[in-house]
């Protein structure tokens, strides 16, 4: 028997009191969210949910969020957890694709009216039986007439819940992924994949020497925040500070207040707040006397952003690279092992990784290629799509789409996705290669490159830039000295001055948004 909600169930057997979950002035110990999640439980029960359906949850990083997932986890229920900025339309794609039986939905704002869009996806889903509002105050009536709350779902119900019985190749989680070269395809990961992962990123993350305090501002929606400080927390008995929304100002303030000695983001949080820190003169000693580790994933890391931010907060980045349907964690610049700056590290406990020709012939060392993968930490597949399941599975490793090098020491080095790619003039070249140079300028804050179509060469480089404040630059002055660093066939000939660049809500740079901005007649 194995079900991920025993994690915080061990710690309310021994560790009741001991605080679990932090967001705001809502302060819930291990005894409390057990007990909380025991009535969630019993509700969907109540209401004929049975252990292998599947039941959709749509909330920001509010305790919410724990509760109703570790709850939906002890019915033996699967949880699927969505994107907290779909519309109606994809909310009912998703509802439909999952076969989702029941659906938990926050009330959100009057800027982003979720439980109206959730209900809206609700109707346009036949099978999906009930639909759950979760209100800011439990005790509040629904905002949708004739629609239950978590309030009335959990009222009166019992704290205590036998766990159902899951086998660890029990479907745990379905997690949808981005869907840029197409649907979203639900990854279905085991409760053996979701276990092992937050196991090992416990021991990858050393936090084993109590009190460890994570800040969570990565949306809980997604493998990275979900697995790698939520479940991991969780199962090491720590606590979680929980950030409904990424906002640098509120981050540093939360570091200073509650102690936060673990911090995981992508690399666009550490820039911006390395950036505000500056920007605003903060003294960040009072953050580095308690921040002992940072981690870094969902893209590759900028290395003079990572540079920064180690010498303003006198604290370590350690990088490592995964995906929704690793579970995430797969490789890992690991404690205890000699760090390279701008890789991924190595593989994770047992977890084999090779770099691939299109033939899945070895490359030779530090030679491009695609990353595959296998390991404990492989989905089981993509939900009802055995066709893309066996193309991303071929010969038994799942195929990441990833290129990355591997050097003669086993570390990994990632290139770009092998979409982002430019091929101009018959020469491959990796945008974040060209990203990293221009970061080095003085006056580049952040940069993204991408391929535009060209007749001639095929796709030409153009770079989109934020500048940092209180200095300038001329396109023209960009690119030369952009000619002067790299390769004549790498260096961008088009840069594309922007106040912010388009970001999804785990805070990845969107490309395909960059792409879509650009003229009809560059495209035809």
């Amino acid at each position: 028997m194995l079900n991920l909600a025993m994690i915080i169930e061990d710690h309310a057997k021994k560790h009741p009191t001991s605080e679990a979950v932090v967001c705001g002035t809502t302060r819930l110990t291990y005894g409390q969210l057990n007990a909380m999640a025991a009535q969630v439980a019993n509700g969907l029960a109540a209401r004929g949910i049975e252990p292998g359906d599947h039941v959709a949850l749509s909330c920001p990083n509010l305790p919410f969020f724990p509760i109703i997932y570790y709850g939906i986890l002890k019915a033996g229920a699967v949880v699927v957890p969505l994107n907290v900025l779909l519309k109606g339309r994809e909310i009912a794609y998703h509802l439909n694709d999952s076969n989702a039986k029941a659906y938990f939905c926050f009330e959100g704002s009057p800027e982003l009216p979720m439980a109206q869009m959730g209900h809206e996806g609700f109707q346009g889903a036949a099978d999906c039986k009930h639909f759950f509002v979760i209100t800011v105050n439990p005790a509040a009536p629904s905002p949708i007439a004739g629609v239950e709350t978590l309030g009335m779902l959990m009222h009166k119900q019992p704290t205590t819940w036998l766990t159902a019985d899951r086998g660890p190749d029990d479907t745990a989680v379905i997690l949808y992924t981005s869907g840029t070269t197409g649907q979203a395809k639900g990854a279905e990961l085991s409760h053996s994949n979701m276990f092992m992962n937050a196991v090992i990123s416990r021991d990858l993350h050393s936090v084993k020497a109590p009190p460890n305090v994570a800040l969570i501002c990565l949306p809980l929606f997604h493998s990275f925040g979900q697995t790698c400080q939520m479940n991991t927390m969780m199962y090491h008995g720590g606590s979680i500070v929980v950030v409904p929304r990424f906002d640098p100002a509120i981050v540093l303030d939360l570091m200073v207040q509650e102690r936060i000695n673990y911090f995981s983001g992508v690399p666009t949080m550490f820039w911006a707040l390395l950036n505000y820190a500056k920007q605003q003169h903060i003294d960040t000693a009072p953050i580095a006397a308690n921040l002992r580790l940072c981690s870094s994933g969902g893209s590759a890391m900028p290395v003079e952003v990572l540079h920064s931010f180690e010498e303003t907060f006198n604290v370590e980045i350690l990088e490592g690279y995964g995906l929704s349907e690793t579970s995430p964690v797969a490789t890992f610049n690991q404690v205890g092992l000699p760090r390279k700056v701008g890789s991924i590290g190595v593989p994770v406990l047992g977890v084999d990784v090779r770099v691939v020709d299109d033939e899945d012939r070895d490359v030779a060392v530090n030679e491009p290629g695609e990353i595959i993968i296998r390991g404990h930490n492989i989905m089981k597949g993509y939900y009802r799509r055995p066709e893309a399941t066996a193309e991303a599975m071929r010969g038994g490793w799942f195929h990441t789409g990833d290129v990355a090098r591997q050097d003669e020491d086993g570390y990994f080095f990632i290139m770009d996705r092998k979409k982002d790619m430019i091929l101009r003039g018959g020469f491959n070249v990796y945008p974040r290669e060209i990203e990293e140079v221009l970061m080095m300028h003085p006056a580049v804050s952040m940069a993204a490159v991408i391929g535009i179509p060209e007749p001639a060469l095929g796709e030409e480089v153009k770079a989109y830039v934020i500048v940092k404040a209180g200095m300038e630059i001329r396109e023209d002055e960009l690119v030369a000295w952009s000619r002067e660093q790299m390769a004549a066939y790498k260096y961008p000939r088009t840069i594309e001055f922007r106040e912010q660049l388009p970001m999804s809500a785990t805070g990845k740079i969107l490309k395909r948004e960059l792409r879509a901005t650009e003229p009809v007649t560059q495209q035809e």
